[in-house]
C-alpha cells in the first residue's frame, strides 16, 4: 500500500484534502513492474497512474512500428487523456527499469476532479498541454511506410496493395496515369521503365518485387527462429490467430505460418457486427490485427508469405517442409488453412483479375470505386458487408444473387441493410455469362432465371461465390470428406487407436484441424475462433497422453 509520506511527495496528490488524500491513497493499486514489462496495451480500458519510482515510457505504434512517446519519473502521473475524453489507452507503457506505480480507477480519477478544485484545473492544464503535444507529434508523423507506383489495372500493383493493407502497413499509391498523382511522383521514380515499383522506408527501392521481398523490406517475419516448436499452426485466418493466442499463452514454443497475410477470407470484410464484445461492429483487418498482435506479446512467431509443402510424421514428432525446402519440427500440428474463394466460370473472368475483377472485399480498391457503377456476386454475410461498405464510395452497387432469395444465405441484419441503402439493389435469379474487355473490365453479360442476356456496363466486379477447402497438399492419411473438408473427432472412419480422438483431432494423431477447413464445421467467425482456442486444451491432451505412454513404456 502506498504510504502517506509517499503520497505526500507527489505533488498532485499533496495538493488534496487529507481526507481525500486518504481515502484515495486506501483505495488505489500498489503496482510493481519489472524492467521491460507492459502494464498497459494500447486499446485497454483507461486508468490513472502515477509513477512512485522508477521510469516508465510511453510507446505508440507509428507506421506499423513502436516509437517512444516520452517518458515519466518518480511524482509524474498520466492516464488522463482518455479518462477525459471517454476513450480506451492510446498509448502503450513499459518500465524502463524496476518501477511502482500507484494506479486509480476512473471513479476514484472522477472523485479527485471533482472534489478538489485544485487538483482539477492541475489535470486540466496537464490535459490542454499534452493535446497539444499529441497534435505537433501527430504532424510530424510519417504516416506511410511504402509508396507504390503504378497502374490501377496492373494487377501486380492490386495484389501489393491487398498485401500491405492486410499487413496494416499504411502506404501510399500513386498512378502515374493519373494527372493529380503523377505530380507527387519524383521524376526518378517516373524513369523506372517496370512497374510496380515500391519505396520502403523512404530509402528502399524494389522494382515489381515478390511479396516475400517486400515483407523481408518491411521486416516482418519470414524465417522461423528456432528449428524445433511444441506447436505449428499452418493458416493465419480466425481459428489459426486464436490457437496462436492459446498457445503462445500457455507456455507452448508456437508458431503461426501464413501463406499472405493474417486475417485469412475474414480479414477482408469491411464490417462483421455480430461478432460478441463489438456492439458497434469491427471490420475483418481490425479483429486480425489486434489478434496479432495479442498473438505476439505471448511471444509466438509469426511467419508471413510462406507455404507448408508437406507434412511428414517422424517417429513422435512431424517434420514441416516449407516452400524452398526450409524444414523445421513440431511436437503437434493444427490445420487452419481455411477455404479458397471459388472462382467464377463466366468467359473472360480469369483473364481480367485484378483488372477490375477481384475475389472478396479488395478494400483497397474501396476508394477507387468513387462515382461508379460496380457489381458484387454472392449471396452470403461476405457479399452483403461488402456492399455496404462499397455503398458509402461507388455510385451504384448492384449485387447479383444466383438463387431466389437472400433469406436462407444471408443474416437479417445485413438484409434489412441492403434495404436500406438507396445505392444498393439486389437482383435474384441472376448468374454471370461472360466478363468482357481488354485491357481491363468493361462491361459483363449476365442470364436471368428465364434464360435471357443482358449486357452491363460494369467499372468493377467483386465476386464471392462460395470457397473451397484447399487440401490436396495434406498427407494421404488425413481423411477428408467428399469435398476435401478435414475429418475430426467422431466423424473419423479410419481410427486405428484405442483411445478415442479428441474432439479437433484428425485421423493422425497430433495433427489437429480448426475453423473453416473442418468437415461440418460452422462456417463463422465466431466459431473459428471458438475452434481456435479449444484446439490448444486438446493438443495439451495429447502431449499428456504421450507422456503417460513414454513413462509406461519406461517400465
Amino acid at each position: 500500500m502506498i504510504s502517506p509520506q509517499e503520497a505526500l511527495a507527489v505533488p498532485l496528490l499533496a495538493i488534496l484534502p487529507e481526507g481525500l488524500r486518504e481515502r484515495i491513497i486506501r483505495r488505489a493499486a500498489d503496482v510493481t513492474v519489472a524492467e521491460g514489462e507492459w502494464f498497459v496495451y494500447e486499446g485497454d480500458p483507461p486508468m490513472f497512474w502515477i509513477v512512485i519510482s522508477g521510469e516508465v515510457e510511453l510507446l505508440r505504434t507509428v507506421a506499423g512500428r513502436l516509437e517512444r512517446a516520452t517518458t515519466f519519473d518518480p511524482g509524474e502521473f498520466f492516464g488522463e487523456v482518455p479518462l477525459m475524453l471517454g476513450s480506451g489507452a492510446s498509448r502503450g507503457c513499459r518500465a524502463m527499469r524496476t518501477s511502482r506505480l500507484m494506479r486509480l480507477d476512473p471513479t476514484e480519477f472522477h472523485a479527485m476532479v471533482v472534489n478538489c478544485p485544485e487538483a482539477g484545473a492541475m489535470l486540466a492544464q496537464t490535459l490542454v498541454r499534452r493535446v497539444n503535444l499529441i497534435r505537433e507529434g501527430f504532424a510530424a508523423m510519417t504516416q506511410t511506410r511504402a509508396t507504390i507506383v503504378g497502374g490501377h489495372y496492373d494487377f501486380r500493383c492490386h495484389d501489393i496493395r491487398d498485401f500491405l493493407s492486410r499487413n496494416q502497413v499504411p502506404f501510399e499509391w500513386l498512378d502515374p496515369s493519373d494527372p493529380g498523382d503523377r505530380q507527387a511522383i519524383a521524376p526518378d521514380l517516373l524513369e523506372v521503365e517496370q512497374h510496380p515499383l515500391v519505396v520502403v522506408d523512404n530509402k528502399i527501392r524494389l522494382v515489381q518485387p515478390s511479396l516475400r521481398e517486400l515483407a523481408n523490406a518491411l521486416e516482418l517475419q519470414t524465417q522461423p527462429n528456432a528449428g524445433t516448436y511444441d506447436v505449428a499452426i499452418v493458416g493465419g485466418g480466425p481459428a489459426g490467430l486464436a490457437a496462436a493466442v492459446y498457445g503462445g499463452s500457455e507456455g507452448l514454443r508456437t508458431i503461426m505460418i501464413e501463406r499472405e497475410a493474417p486475417g485469412g477470407q475474414a480479414g477482408t470484410s469491411s464490417r462483421i457486427e455480430n461478432y460478441l464484445g463489438f456492439p458497434g461492429g469491427i471490420s475483418g483487418s481490425d479483429l486480425a490485427n489486434r489478434g496479432l498482435n495479442q498473438a505476439k506479446r505471448f511471444n509466438t512467431e509469426i511467419l508471413v508469405t510462406r507455404s507448408v509443402s508437406e507434412i511428414r510424421p517422424s517417429g513422435a514428432v512431424f517434420e514441416i517442409v516449407l516452400d524452398g525446402d526450409q524444414r523445421i519440427t513440431t511436437r503437434a500440428i493444427v490445420i487452419a488453412t481455411g477455404v479458397a474463394w471459388r472462382m467464377l466460370d463466366g468467359e473472360g473472368a480469369e483473364r481480367l483479375i485484378g483488372r477490375g475483377l477481384y475475389y472478396g472485399a479488395a478494400r483497397t480498391e474501396a476508394l477507387e470505386t468513387r462515382g461508379r457503377d460496380i457489381f458484387l456476386i454472392g449471396g452470403g454475410n461476405s457479399a452483403g458487408q461488402a456492399a455496404m461498405f462499397f455503398a458509402n464510395y461507388a455510385r451504384s452497387v448492384t449485387l447479383l444473387v444466383r438463387g431466389p432469395s437472400l433469406e436462407k444465405s444471408m443474416s437479417h441484419y445485413l438484409i434489412e441493410q441492403l434495404h436500406s441503402k438507396e445505392n444498393v439493389v439486389v437482383e435474384t435469379g441472376v448468374s454471370l455469362e461472360r466478363a468482357v474487355g481488354d485491357e481491363h473490365l468493361e462491361a459483363i453479360v449476365t442470364r436471368d432465371r428465364h434464360g435471357v442476356e443482358t449486357t452491363r456496363p460494369a467499372d468493377d466486379l467483386f465476386a464471392f461465390i462460395g470457397a473451397d477447402a484447399q487440401t490436396a497438399w495434406l498427407p494421404i492419411g488425413i481423411e477428408r470428406d467428399a469435398h476435401g473438408y478435414i475429418r475430426t473427432g467422431g466423424c473419423l472412419e479410419t481410427w486405428t487407436l484405442e483411445r478415442a480422438p479428441y474432439a479437433l483431432e484428425t485421423s493422425i494423431p497430433g495433427i489437429f484441424a480448426a475453423g473453416d477447413v473442418r468437415s461440418e464445421s460452422v462456417k463463422r467467425v465466431a466459431s473459428g475462433v471458438g475452434e481456435g482456442s479449444m484446439v490448444i486444451a486438446f493438443v495439451h491432451q495429447y502431449f499428456d497422453t504421450l507422456a503417460r505412454v513414454e513413462a509406461g513404456s519406461a517400465h
